[in-house]
């Protein structure tokens, strides 16, 4: 079993940034892919981003060009730098690794 915790999320200004940090425990020996989630509210949760242990990353459209996935192994972390941040970016946003979740940090993008 993998334990996630979040951190980093808060209110921004549209054009601003934010940095999500994930920090796994347990059993991370399991851990290949982590990824970002979110969900809005009235709306389904979505992938927002993920990474290999190779480094791979993969990104939603909507996010490409303005976030960036990163990981370091030897800490079994991950951080989700958000630039250029719009009002749609509002959610919930959520670490994963395999089945299991962190408990969710709010990033709300309001002026």
């Amino acid at each position: 079993q993998v334990q996630l915790v979040e951190s980093g999320g808060g209110l921004v200004q549209p054009g601003g940034s934010l940095r999500l940090s994930c920090a796994a425990s347990g059993s991370i020996f399991t851990i290949a892919v982590m990824a970002w989630y979110r969900q809005a509210p009235g709306k389904e949760r979505e992938l927002v981003a993920s990474v290999t242990r190779g480094g791979n990353t993969n990104y939603a459209d909507s996010v490409k060009g303005r976030f960036t996935i990163s990981r370091i192994n030897s800490k079994m972390t991950v951080d989700l730098q958000m630039n250029s941040l719009k009002s749609e970016d509002t959610a919930v946003y959520y670490c994963r690794t395999g089945t299991s979740w962190g408990q969710g940090t709010q990033v709300t993008v309001s002026s």
